[in-house]
Order: C-alpha cells, then structure tokens, then sequence
C-alpha cells in the first residue's frame, strides 16, 4: 500500500438500529463520500456488520479490526457500544508501502475523541433524540471538514513509513527550566484566582505547537491539544488563511442531497422516500447548517486586533456578532463531563486556552465577557512576558535532537511524547524506516494481545534487530511507556548498539528503560 489510497470510505452505524426488514438504513449515522449510492453503502455496512458478528464468536470482547482483501482493506474501530466506525480504502497499484494498521485505527480514534469533546457521545446523542436526527446531523457537520485534513480530490494520504517516529494522539511539551515554568504557573494561578476564583476553570498553554502547561487531566489535554494543532495554533491560524473554504453543504451533488435529506428523516428506507424539491433540499440543509456547529470548518477562526482568537464556526453569521452568548464554543470535557466555554488569547507564539464553565457570572453579569476584558487590563503584561523568556530559552525546532539517534518516546499514561524532528528522521534509509514500520506493528500486536487478555499489565519487553543495512532497531518498553530508536552505524555490534540505548535512556529518560 502506497502513500495514498485510491480511494476512501467512511462509514458510522449503530448495530443496535435498523434490526426490522426493509429498515437497515437506519443503521447508518454517517457515510462518507455522502453522494455514495444507497446500495453501496448497505453493502459495506451489511459486509462490516457481518464480520463483526462472526468474529465475535472467538473474541467477544474485542472482534473484527482489520479484513485485508487484494483490493481493499477494512479497519473496524468499536468507538462506543455497538457503535463502530469503519473506513475502507482501495489500495494504491502503485506503492508497495505497508501502513500500519494501528496508525490507521489512531486516524479514527482521534476523529472519535474530538467529536466527543464538541458533541458528547453518539449513545448519548440517539438516547436523548432516538431518530437519531441530531447525531446525524452533527456527523456530517463535524466529518467531512475532519477527512479534508487527509483527502485530496478522492484520495486519502495515509500514515506513511517517514512517519514511523511519530504518534498520534499524544502531546509534545516544550523543555523549559524550572523558573520559567514557574512563572507560567503563576500566571495561571492569577487567571483562575480572578473574580473569586471559579471563572476560569482549566488553563492550557502554548508555545508554537508545545505544550508549556495544562491544569486538565491527561486526556483532555491531549483532545484540546489536538485540536489546538490543527486550528489553533499560530502556525494553523496563519495556514487557515491561504486554505480554500470546504465544500458547502449546498454543494452537494443531487445524489448527495437525497442521501442526506435520507439520512435525516430518521433513516428510513430509500425506497419509501420520493425525491425532494430543490428548495426542500435548500431549506433542509440551511437549516440544519444554522443548526449544528462546524468545529472542524477550514478558516473558521481568526485573530482580532486585541489578540483573543473569534470564530464563526459555532453559527455566528457575521464576525461583529461572534461574541455573542450563542456563538461561543464549547467543549466537553471527558474526566468530569462539564461543558466549557473556549476563551483563547494569542500573542505571538504564546497561546493560551481558558475554559469557563458555561453559566459563569459575576454580579450578574456574564463571566466570560469580563474576562476578556479583565485579561487584556491586568494578564496581557504577564503574557508577554512570558512569551519574550520562552522565545529566548528554545532551541529551536530541533531542540530534541539528540546526536547519533533517532527516536521516539511515548508516555501513553500521561499522554506526553519526545521525538527525534522530522528533519532529523528524515535522513534515514527506506530500508530503515520500513523496518521499523514492520517492528512497530510486532509491538502493536504485543499490546493489543494483553489488552484482550485484560491483564492489566503493559508490555514489558526489548526488542533488538538488525537490518540488511547494518542499522540497528532497538525498542525498550517499561511501566506504560515506550522507547524506539533507529541507529544506523555499520560498525556497531549488538552489545554497542544496546549500550548506546542505555545512555539515552540514562540521559534523556531518567533510566526509566533500564533493565536492572
């Protein structure tokens, strides 16, 4: 498989829906390409549904993930209960490449987690609507603008072996010394101390795209850091603004706009629906865009003259009325369920998240708006302070390069990660780095073995091998966190290669790799 597929498919369906005949369509929450025909997408959620049930007879607990065909491979996630998302990929005639399934189930987990974080969960979403009108609705509000970061035209850039050194889902702290964090703290503890404490709840804190300091618990803060990288960022606010706008629902070809009229008047069958008007489709999704929030749209923030970051995304029709109560984002969070209020201020390559419960307020009046002002009277200064000592202690993009190594160090517990640069990892060999493709994917089938088997344990595990090329592939992995590193020095035997672990492990990892 090459570095992009052919094509891509992506489906939603609940196996709890749709169980009478001549009503499986009310399985389907969301179907990308959404001009799909009918049938074919029967077909596919038909073929999933089938694969799921017949493998769960030998592993109940965790069936179906991967059905590789000559032409397609099938990756099944079980995102909640009987809720799986599914994506299908024609395989490129081009590439010999091998992705890692793993990497692609990490594609889908991601969209999973950042969807919770905006909606809450698809469950709670058909519980508390049960024509599932709502779930899918903001399914398609929230999907189509996720896969554009990935598909061009019809194809889908996939994981490629250059990437075997990264991680999704995870966050990259800056490395700071310990006064500077200090004064990161101590602005933090001034934003939450104002008004009495309470208005800002959480606080997380930028720098480029590292992570300076966050008060939310691992998860969210990697969710909120996920998106961040993606639209918050200096970087993602400055690119969003030579992006081209995403296709608008109205621009849906006639075929896709039956489909989803379809989709919406409670997934019944096809064939009892006759097709809709231009204006009913018109109507239907103006409406429905008003309606749900965009949180994933291209350009859909921007920075203001006073530094805090506006967005329309949340269904705000002009930019003079975003401030207004019905516009502010929101998000979930998933340690305490409270729903959050985005507040974001960005000077220069500082950026600071503030999350404010959504019925804050001081003497009546509403908590966020005299927060804005409050920060831009009292905390602007501290910011920029702050900003002008993290500009001046980094090193660079290539501040984690270590000489010698190319690496990668994953957290899973704390959902932090260290790793070699790009720039760095990408002088390596092919052959290197299809090698470690093909051991990272030994190492994911370790894991997910013990997960199955529920026994609580991480792998504890060393891995070393030697490629064709003389390279050297060593994998330590210990208490919840992994170590991978690439060294290509022919010389090196495997009583080197393994010392020179050891001392990035005891330099760089605080011997948490040690074997003794």
């Amino acid at each position: 498989m090459g570095a992009w597929a052919e094509s891509v498919q992506v489906c939603v369906f609940d196996m709890r829906r749709g169980q009478q005949e001549g009503h499986e369509l009310d399985k389907i929450l969301f179907f990308y390409p959404v001009d799909c025909p009918l049938s074919s997408q029967l077909s596919v959620v038909g073929l999933s549904e089938g694969l799921i049930t017949f493998t769960r007879i030998f592993s109940p607990d965790k069936p179906c993930q991967l059905m590789q065909a000559e032409g397609h491979c099938h990756v099944f996630f079980n995102c909640e209960p009987d809720i799986w998302m599914v994506m299908v990929i024609e395989k490129s005639k081009e590439g010999e490449e091998e992705v890692r399934f793993t990497a692609l189930e990490e594609m889908l987990k991601e969209a999973h987690d950042l969807f919770v974080m905006f909606f809450g969960s698809i469950r709670d979403l058909l519980q508390n609507h049960p024509l599932g009108d709502l779930a899918r609705s903001s399914l398609h509000a929230f999907f189509p603008d996720y896969l554009a970061e990935f598909v061009v035209g019809s194809k889908l850039r996939l994981p490629s072996i250059s990437e075997g050194l990264t991680e999704r889902g995870m966050v990259e702290p800056v490395n700071l010394d310990r006064d500077t964090l200090l004064q990161a703290q101590s602005l933090v503890g001034l934003l939450e101390s104002w008004f009495g404490g309470g208005t800002v709840r959480h606080t997380l804190v930028l720098f480029h795209n590292y992570l300076v300091l966050s008060t939310l618990s691992a998860e969210d803060t990697a969710r909120l850091y996920s998106y961040a990288s993606l639209r918050l960022t200096p970087a993602a606010i400055s690119l969003s603004k030579r992006k081209s706008q995403a296709p608008s629902l109205s621009a849906i070809s006639a075929t896709g706009q039956y489909t989803f009229r379809n989709l919406l008047n409670n997934g019944t069958s096809a064939s009892s629906q006759t097709p809709a008007s231009e204006e009913e489709v018109s109507s239907l999704l103006q409406r429905d865009s008003k309606k749900v929030s965009r949180p994933m749209k291209p350009d859909g923030w921007w920075k203001e003259g006073d530094n805090f970051l506006d967005t329309d995304s949340w269904g705000s029709e002009n930019k003079g009325a975003i401030r207004s109560e019905a516009s502010h984002p929101t998000i979930w969070l998933k340690r305490t369920k409270e729903e959050m209020r985005l507040c974001v201020y960005q000077l220069r390559t500082v950026t600071l998240i503030m999350l404010v419960p959504t019925c804050s307020s001081v003497n009546g009046l509403d908590g966020f708006a005299l927060l804005r002002g409050q920060l831009l009277e009292k905390g602007a200064q501290e910011v920029q302070k702050l900003e002008e000592r993290i500009s001046k202690e980094w090193k660079g993009i290539n501040a984690s390069h270590v000489p010698g190594y190319r690496y990668l160090c994953c957290d899973r517990i704390n959902k932090t990660v260290k790793a070699s640069p790009p720039s760095k990892v990408a002088t390596l060999s092919k052959e290197s780095l299809a090698a470690l493709n093909v051991v990272r994917a030994d190492v994911d089938l370790v894991k997910g073995r013990l997960e199955g088997e529920k026994s609580g344990h991480d792998p504890d595990l060393e891995i070393c091998v030697r490629t064709k090329q003389n390279a050297w592939l060593v994998v330590r992995a210990r208490g919840g966190q992994e170590l991978y590193t690439v060294q290509e020095r022919a010389g090196d035997t495997l009583l080197l290669a393994s010392d020179a672990v050891e001392k990035l492990n005891k330099r760089h990892f605080n011997g948490h790799f040690s074997s003794d």
